[in-house]
């Protein structure tokens, strides 16, 4: 696609660049897709030209991209999940009903192993993590120029498609599994227990503020652990796919193909990893001490 018109750089760039929707304030000097400047008269929501303006757009600004094929993903889990649990039928399953009965099974075991409390929301939620992250992680398998170049062909310039490469999306979902944890610690043990629970253990009552410093940090970095294990491992396989896109044709397929097939496995374990980790979280909250 564009790597005949632009240099490396500028081709990863490009394709680490997400479809940027904020706003830019009235004065800025904004530079268009074909290289002429404009000043903006006052301030304007908009659609970002540049890494720099999506910089310059700040915290209010929005990734379309990551939102859309998030939601785009989810909506075709509880579809597809969906119409195979109106249609089951009795025996032996077949076709697509067996794979997801193979993974709800799957997901079921793995919480029975590990949450040992009466919830009947802790499966659902470790199963619909599992899919969604794993269908967003499998996005990193299209190659990286189809979907970029149609989207172009739209007059869309920036599309990025693996919604777990944005830490903004990965942040989001841990951030989500983070006021579970805070909901079902509050629920089981009250606010003076879980209160007492982060400011007396382990050490003596005494150490209480050495007990409280713990505690805190332990819990904030539950969220980020989760957000950046997954944002990283999904980042840098995206990095390796827009490398391989600059070589030669040759060598393209005899390098991308085996990594793909190893990509594989990383994208199953990130979800398998994010989705369990979020169900000993819930168990450690359900847990007294």
């Amino acid at each position: 696609m564009a790597s005949e018109s632009m240099t490396s750089g500028e081709y990863i760039s490009h394709h680490l660049l997400n479809l940027t929707y904020g706003k830019l304030p009235a004065g800025y000097e904004r530079v268009g897709y074909d290289g002429h400047s404009q000043v903006l008269e006052s301030a304007e929501w908009t659609l970002a030209h540049s890494a720099t303006e999506a910089a310059d757009m700040g915290f209010m600004a929005i990734h379309l991209d990551t939102i859309g094929w998030s939601l785009f993903l989810g909506f075709l889990f509880c579809w597809s999940f969906g119409r195979v649990a109106k249609s089951v039928t009795a025996g032996v399953p077949t076709g697509f009903q067996n794979f997801v009965e193979m993974v709800v099974d799957f997901i079921d075991d793995n919480v029975k192993g590990i949450f040992h409390h009466k919830n009947p929301w802790i499966a659902p939620i470790g199963l619909t993590i599992f899919v969604w992250i794993f269908l967003q992680n499998l996005m990193d398998l299209v190659p990286v120029d189809w979907i970029p170049w149609l989207a172009m062909q739209m007059g869309v310039e920036y599309m990025r498609v693996v919604p777990s490469t944005d830490v903004n999306a990965t942040l989001g979902m841990s951030l989500g599994v983070f006021f579970m944890i805070l909901y079902y610690s509050i629920k089981q043990k009250g606010i003076g227990g879980f209160a007492a629970e982060l400011a007396f253990q382990p050490l003596p009552k005494w150490a209480l503020p050495f007990n409280l410093f713990l505690e805190v940090v332990g819990l904030i970095a539950k969220p980020i652990s989760l957000a950046l294990r997954l944002f990283g491992n999904m980042y840098a396989g995206e990095m390796v796919f827009i490398i391989i896109s600059l070589l030669p044709f040759y060598l393209q397929w005899t390098l991308s193909v085996p990594w793909a097939i190893f990509h594989i496995l990383v994208i199953t374990l990130q979800a398998f990893i994010f989705s369990t980790l979020t169900v000993v979280y819930l168990a450690m909250a359900y847990d007294h001490h």
